[in-house]
């Protein structure tokens, strides 16, 4: 996705400046006329810098701080509230001040006259495709109050799942991550000694205990060209999967990690059942639905897979047809689920059964990774740290040896 700086004026002729979300310009177009927007000028958007790009991620706003204020606004909706009142309300509420000055601005821009769905759509950093469409929906049925209540449920869902996700990833991680400090440690401290003592005995020291040696003579003596070397790395590599070939090949990539990919498999499965659910419920039509799934569902392979299958549904090919086409990422029980919703007419009942399965399949798998990936660990720390040991020990046992010949 682009972003387009524009310059518009709306019905009543008042200047609209902001920003829109787009696959390219003609399409971000598109969408400001179908705002009712009469585009004055659009460009894109400057790529931010380094700098702010970090101070970006440092001050962004949460799942938990958008279903907080989503959860909110639906209270003061449902209590009567206006529009403008209940984002007057929480501009002075809320503790994140990227979302406290975005509130402030919609409001402003609603007391002007424009549409919620319309100010939001300039803050997609913190709103959603998704999130603005249900708006939108709810617009034209009246029933705005119920959707944010809606939204704030889905958000805690999706938020608590990801959570668990991510949860089941960081204690892995962080023992690797930890296991090289050991390594790199011994190599710098311990090590040199080693090699000391044994030369002054003239005593041999096997391969495995000079490559830790050596590897330790590198990390204190070019430990600067190291650091510079893999920061250039990151950043190449960042860039590169930033970009929507790097997105795909990375999500190919994670989705090929035996360990986990059946549990991410399952998670973009229930994510996109249960946002088209949503959507088709909040009166969003099917292709519609199927092409923001597509671009919200956090994957770039379930992304594309999503939009050729928008396209089908779009030339009268039924949606389980589309899907089984996919049997590596979405499991039969998925086509066969939606074939029973497209005959019997309840297309969001079903897909919301299919979230729900594959969610409680989710939270299962976790499970079982927590408790398979912790023997896993403990191989592999048992086998470094007898590595480690028998580079100290061998030496060792090899000179006692020679000495008692």
């Amino acid at each position: 996705m682009i972003k387009f700086e524009y310059q518009a004026r709306d019905k009543s002729g008042q200047l609209q400046v902001g920003l829109v979300e787009a696959e390219d310009r003609e399409r971000a177009i598109r969408k400001l006329v179908s705002d009712g927007l009469y585009i004055l000028a659009i460009t894109e958007a400057k790529k931010k810098g380094v700098q702010v790009a970090i101070m970006s991620l440092i001050n962004r706003v949460t799942s938990k701080d958008l279903m907080v204020f989503t959860r909110q606004f639906a209270t003061l909706l449902e209590s009567g509230v206006s529009l403008s009142g209940a984002l007057r309300t929480l501009s002075t509420q809320t503790k994140n001040p990227l979302l406290q000055e975005a509130i402030s601005e919609i409001q402003k821009e609603i007391d002007s006259g424009l549409s919620l769905s319309q100010s939001m759509e300039k803050y997609g950093n913190i709103f959603s495709e998704f999130y603005i469409n249900m708006i939108r929906s709810a617009e034209v049925t009246g029933r705005v109050d119920e959707v944010m209540s809606f939204l704030a449920d889905y958000i805690e869902q999706q938020a608590t799942l990801s959570s668990r996700v991510r949860n089941a990833l960081i204690y892995p991680v962080f023992m690797i991550l930890f296991l090289i400090l050991v390594v790199i440690f011994m190599a710098i401290v311990v090590f040199p000694q080693i090699e000391s003592v044994f030369q002054e005995l003239g005593s041999e020291l096997p391969g495995p205990t000079m490559f830790l040696i050596n590897f330790g003579k590198f990390i204190l003596n070019w430990w600067w060209a190291a650091a510079a070397g893999l920061i250039f790395v990151f950043f190449v590599f960042y860039d590169y999967f930033r970009s929507k070939e790097g997105r795909v090949l990375l999500d190919e990539i994670i989705l090929r990690v035996p360990i986990f990919n059946k549990m991410l498999k399952r998670m973009y499965v229930a994510r996109f059942a249960d946002s088209v659910a949503v959507l088709t419920k909040g009166g969003v039509a099917i292709v519609q639905a199927l092409e923001i799934t597509a671009r919200t569902v956090g994957s770039a392979i379930y992304g594309d897979l999503l939009q050729k299958a928008a396209n089908d549904v779009k030339n009268g090919v039924l949606l389980s047809q589309s899907l089984s086409k996919y049997p590596k990422y979405f499991p039969p029980l998925v086509s066969q689920m939606l074939a029973v919703g497209e005959r019997t007419g309840r297309m969001d009942t079903l897909l919301q059964k299919v979230s729900s399965f594959y969610s409680r399949e989710v939270e299962d798998t976790v499970g079982n990774l927590v408790e398979l990936i912790q023997p896993i660990l403990m191989l592999i720390i048992g086998a470094v740290v007898g590595l480690l040991f028998a580079s100290i020990l061998t030496p060792i046992y090899n000179f006692v040896s020679t000495s008692l010949n």
